[in-house]
């Protein structure tokens, strides 16, 4: 058979090719299966060996659909609203946050001198310190500011270093380098001490704070992808600064925004040392509700198949739904010219 174009694939290689991406779709949608079959096991077909095939391996039962459903009804269903109000309120807030920092990083210069940043810092640290030390924190802080005041008057102007919008755009995504478990600590002192600890809040402001550097960085890169002239011919129009953005250059940057929101929501979704440290039974998310069901007896692999699929269930779907977004999202900085 003689092929149209050199350049096409000959019928050999089609076949390989399909015969390895149905063999990779097996491996990469196994454990799913495995989830699926499991759930429908009895406990006995567990414990007896590996059983693969329903109606010819084992009888399958909704023995574990029915107990998730019924006796752990009310605790699933509290930490299933509770990581869906986590999930999406911190992605949404980091969305948010993250897509005007990335466009203020890609059509604004900043020039932070490096004195001033080093005298905040070390005012910041001299309000805890005296925090610490039982001074009201009013005080502490009108003396925190008043102390920076006086060095961007003096010390900082003898720095004449400054940073660049790369230098921010580094030290934010630097910050996901410093591992979560060195900082949960801190924040359960502090989520203790104004009164935020085990609840939602907490566990929202800590996700937004550790997902935003990914937001920035994804988003700073769509940003960067957009023609500027589309907005100096906007500008030339008489449009402002927050009409070119919400009317021009977030519809164009659509497919980076929800690939971006997806990913985060992920995150957020999945997380669980944070959650951990961070909440107990007022904000238990899915991700604590399935630790805890490995008890001293022994993992109940049939019980927790089902709160595992139920977890996953809904971000499968919404990957799905979003798939041609999220494809032209991820890949719109793997090829620069």
């Amino acid at each position: 058979m003689r092929r149209d174009s050199p350049h096409a694939p000959s019928l050999s290689s089609k076949v390989l090719s399909y015969v390895a991406l149905v063999a990779w779709g097996a491996v990469v949608l196994f454990p799913i299966y495995w989830l699926i079959v499991t759930s429908l096991k009895e406990p006995i077909d567990v414990f007896e060996g590996p059983k693969y095939l329903p109606w010819i391996d084992f009888n399958p039962s909704p023995h574990a659909w029915n107990y998730v459903f019924g006796t752990l009804g009310p605790s699933i269903a509290h930490a299933y609203r509770n990581t869906v109000v986590v999930a999406l309120a911190s992605s949404l807030l980091t969305l948010l946050l993250g897509t005007m920092a990335a466009y203020g990083l890609t059509r604004f210069t900043y020039r932070p001198r490096v004195g001033l940043i080093l005298g905040f810092i070390g005012c910041v640290l001299l309000a805890v310190g005296l925090s610490v030390l039982e001074v009201p924190w009013q005080l502490s802080l009108v003396i925190a500011l008043a102390l920076y005041g006086v060095v961007v008057q003096t010390l900082g102007k003898r720095f004449q270093r400054a940073l660049s919008n790369n230098d921010i755009a580094f030290w934010m995504i630097s910050n996901r380098i410093l591992p979560p478990v060195v900082v949960v600590i801190p924040l359960y002192v502090l989520y203790q001490q104004v009164g935020l600890l085990d609840t939602p809040v907490a566990l929202i402001l800590t996700y937004t704070a550790t997902n935003l550097p990914i937001a920035v960085w994804l988003m700073r890169d769509y940003f960067s992808s957009i023609p500027l002239e589309l907005e100096e011919c906007a500008q030339i129009d008489g449009a402002g600064r927050f009409r070119i953005f919400g009317s021009i250059v977030l519809p164009l940057a659509l497919p980076g925004i929800v690939a971006t929101f997806l990913l985060v929501l992920v995150f957020a979704w999945n997380e669980y040392l944070v959650a951990l440290f961070l909440s107990k039974a007022n904000a238990q998310t899915m991700p604590l509700m399935v630790s805890a069901m490995s008890g001293t007896r022994g993992t109940e692999w049939w019980y927790m198949s089902v709160v595992i699929l139920i977890m996953i269930l809904p971000v499968i779907v919404l990957a799905i739904l979003l798939e041609r977004y999220i494809q032209r999202g991820l890949l719109v900085g793997a090829v620069k010219g």
